[in-house]
């Protein structure tokens, strides 16, 4: 990996850089919440900004995305040509980045090509950017408060200046030609220590951290826990709507007003739907929210880890905020946290 020290006010001149070239989607301040979107200059871009109300998932995976189309009278399939402008996601939290790592996991299976996803991923960039955890944050219980790969470009604010990690050589040009990045000093390295220490302090203390949760998972799966759980919840599907790495979706056709043609869609889709489970004949495999809350949990914090190694779940902190049922896994962490304690006594 390579490092470099820039100045803070090469900020902008690194963005006019990128727009000549790439769409630039930043965080920008949308009423009482911030969002990433389209930018035009830098004057726009809030980078000391607490976590998204949404995430990045949507530059990789929309939220609706024609397949193909099809003419019925024909019995024709026209093919559906995707373009995608090169685009650099600046601004991305270390969670966030690690959120797009699994959807790459998830997507990148050779035995079934996604060429509409690779579409996306090949066309982003990725610049992101360090960050002050807020209280619903809780990334680092989740190895997930550091980006140790996939960006191209990350930025430590360190006072006035920041120290650049550069991930790619097409990145590390635009760099060189923007700015006049430097050789990191010691006082340069002692400030990104300072900075990564900050940053380890602010997290919230009352947010158990919980070893083994994949083993405890499995421990507790028929615990009444989950029953209380999962009663409490309305079934909305807000908080897969704001995940970073939910990347469940249907297959829907939609016919235009004549009913003779239309297009096949990919629609973001919610294990917490009442609908997701149910199956041609009535049955639902999943009827009731305590089995719908409890899968979605186990997919994040044990199935996945099981199958890649790694949480799904990145601590992010948005499903906290987004569900009005106090839904999320830090009640799962405080469950086998008070699990834990009972056992000691």
């Amino acid at each position: 990996m390579l490092y470099r020290v820039i100045d803070a006010s090469e900020l902008p001149g690194l963005i006019e850089a990128f727009l000549r070239d790439y769409e630039v989607i930043a965080p920008v301040r949308k009423g009482m919440s911030y969002a990433f979107e389209p930018v035009e200059d830098f004057s726009s871009i809030e980078l000391d900004y607490p976590t998204t109300l949404t995430s990045l998932k949507k530059y990789y995976l929309p939220p609706r995305e024609t397949l193909f189309r099809f003419d019925a009278r024909e019995g024709m399939l026209a093919p559906y040509e995707l373009t995608v402008r090169p685009r650099v996601l600046f601004g991305a939290h270390a969670c966030d980045i690690n959120a797009i790592n699994n959807l790459n996991l998830a997507f990148d299976d050779a035995r079934y090509p996604d060429p509409y996803y690779d579409a996306h991923k090949r066309a982003n960039m990725i610049v992101g950017i360090s960050c002050s955890p807020s209280s619903t944050c809780f990334c680092h219980l989740l190895e997930s408060d550091e980006a140790r790969s996939g960006y191209d470009l990350f930025l430590t604010d360190i006072g006035g200046r920041y120290f650049v990690s550069i991930g790619s050589v097409e990145a590390a040009n635009i760099l060189e030609a923007a700015c006049n990045p430097r050789e990191a000093t010691d006082e340069d390295r002692r400030a990104f220590r300072a900075s990564t220490r900050r940053r380890q302090e602010a997290f919230d203390e009352d947010i158990p951290d919980v070893q083994e949760i994949p083993m405890l998972m499995d421990a507790f799966h028929s615990d009444a826990f989950w029953a209380e759980l999962g009663g409490r919840c309305l079934s909305c599907t807000a908080c897969s709507a704001v995940c970073p790495t939910c990347y469940c979706f249907d297959i829907v056709d939609v016919l235009d007003p004549s009913g003779e043609t239309g297009s096949r869609d990919r629609v973001w889709d919610a294990c917490t739907s009442p609908q997701f489970a149910l199956v041609t004949g009535g049955h639902n495999f999943r009827e009731d929210g305590r089995e719908r809350v409890r899968h979605r949990m186990y997919h994040k914090l044990n199935g996945f880890n099981a199958n890649h190694g790694r949480y799904l779940c990145v601590g992010c902190g948005r499903c906290v905020r987004a569900c009005k049922a106090d839904i999320s896994p830090i009640e799962v962490l405080r469950f086998f946290s008070e699990k834990g304690a009972e056992d000691a006594c």
